[in-house]
């Protein structure tokens, strides 16, 4: 991905702002998600075939992810280390997701689908993330 590209869906061409925003915009998904999990994991679960302790479960670890991402975010300059480990746990979770998908989960197709898509969307924000952090740090060099 290019640096304009970055940019442009970052809306900014501040590396340091780009990295703000996309750790911020990944708390709001998985802290949207964790929401779900937590308040409608009877229904959610009967939806995805999936067992409804377990979505209660990941809805609380990922409240508690969130938090952190969040907190990160709102730093003013947040620190490479805590980037980086958000980074590799979004990098982990898409490789989990997919694992379970094919070693241990048999959820309906609806759950399937969704599995994939949430597991490629935080890999994506895992590449933002680290391209932005490459950025912060060639734009300081």
């Amino acid at each position: 991905m290019s640096a304009i590209q970055l940019a442009a869906l970052a809306r900014t061409v501040e590396p340091q702002s780009m990295l703000r925003r996309f750790l911020a915009l990944d708390a709001v998904v998985t802290g949207t998600n964790a929401l779900a999990y937590l308040a409608f994991s009877g229904p959610l679960g009967r939806f995805l075939g999936v067992d409804a302790t377990l979505l209660l479960a990941l809805g609380a670890f990922l409240a508690l992810y969130s938090a952190g991402v969040g907190l990160l975010a709102a730093r003013r300059r947040p620190p490479a280390l805590g980037v980086r480990a958000v980074v590799e746990a979004n990098l982990a979770w898409s490789a989990v997701s997919l694992a379970a998908l094919a070693l241990w989960l048999t959820p309906s197709t609806p759950g399937a689908v969704w599995t994939v898509l949430q597991a490629l969307a935080v890999a994506g924000f895992a590449v933002l993330q680290h391209l932005a952090l490459r950025a912060r740090q060639s734009s300081e060099a």
